[in-house]
């Protein structure tokens, strides 16, 4: 059995899907999942990883555990405790999400500290494990749907710099490959787009899935950290704007690890849009 922690959210949710469509026997587990949220014939438990002895139950029998990462909820767990019932439950496979941060942004408590004391507890858990670590994600735009709605319009700072950002779809995939076949053991993936890809080409590419113009909106600096500071603390804030406006060498890079393990490039920025337009209607 896998269990799939975060089953509700944009990975887990395509990687619940892509394991059942495989015929695995899946668990999937989120604070607030229903069975209304999972296919057919996949097990729903709730669970949190901040009370980590919520999980000895949902980890009976299982083989194989995807670790979220937390996400945006702003509810940090100990990773170690985690672990410890991981370990306890017998549990001989662990796919981590992680951050590009680790690499990236080591100095960052938000974007690197976290994410590396989360590999390094799984690293010593003496389960066989794999690490995915992606940069930004296409599902990041839903940020801009309810503008899109209601204006047409797509506001955003540093409108014309690119970033290899990655559909989840493809982080899912890549997850239940490394899940089910243990080759993938030891090794951490960077997973990013084919592409460097704007806000102003993304603001296109919604509005051609929509067939409808989208107005691109430059933000100041200013105004996009305000409006950062609404739903995340200062520092986070801080340094995502840093990515945005100045991203690395390493941030922009176009990883080949989602080809590599897949056998087929990842998808673009306009796949996703495609995919996901009913949400801007």
């Amino acid at each position: 059995m896998i269990v799939v922690t975060g089953a509700t959210g944009n990975v887990g949710r395509s990687l619940v899907q892509a394991l059942a469509v495989a015929g695995e026997k899946v668990t999937a587990v989120s604070r607030g999942v229903s069975g209304d949220a999972v296919p057919e014939g996949v097990l729903h438990r709730r669970a949190d990883l901040t009370d980590p002895e919520s999980l000895r139950p949902v980890l009976d029998g299982a083989d194989a555990l995807f670790l979220h990462d937390g996400g945006g909820s702003g509810r940090p767990f100990g990773p170690r405790d985690v672990l410890d019932v991981v370990r306890a439950c017998g549990v001989g496979r662990i796919v981590l999400l992680s951050s590009q941060g680790v690499v990236t942004r080591p100095e960052s408590a938000s974007h690197g500290g976290v994410a590396r004391s989360r590999e390094d507890a799984v690293r010593q858990s003496g389960a066989d494990w794999t690490i995915l670590r992606p940069g930004g994600f296409d599902s990041n735009a839903y940020a801009w749907a309810e503008s899109v709605r209601a204006r047409r319009a797509v506001a955003a700072p540093f409108g014309d710099i690119g970033l290899p950002t990655v559909d989840p779809a493809d982080i899912a995939e890549v997850a239940a490959a490394a899940l089910r076949d243990g080759g993938h053991a030891g090794r951490a993936y960077e997973l990013t787009g084919p592409e460097l890809v704007t806000p102003r080409q993304q603001a296109a590419s919604l509005g051609e899935a929509l067939g409808e113009p989208i107005r691109f909106i430059e933000q100041t600096q200013d105004e996009a950290r305000a409006q950062m500071l609404r739903f995340m603390p200062e520092p986070v804030a801080e340094t995502t704007l840093d990515i945005l406006g100045r991203p690395t060498p390493a941030e922009q890079r176009i990883s080949p690890d989602i080809e590599r393990v897949l056998g087929r490039a990842p998808r673009t920025f306009a796949d996703w849009a495609r995919r996901h337009i009913a949400a801007f209607r």
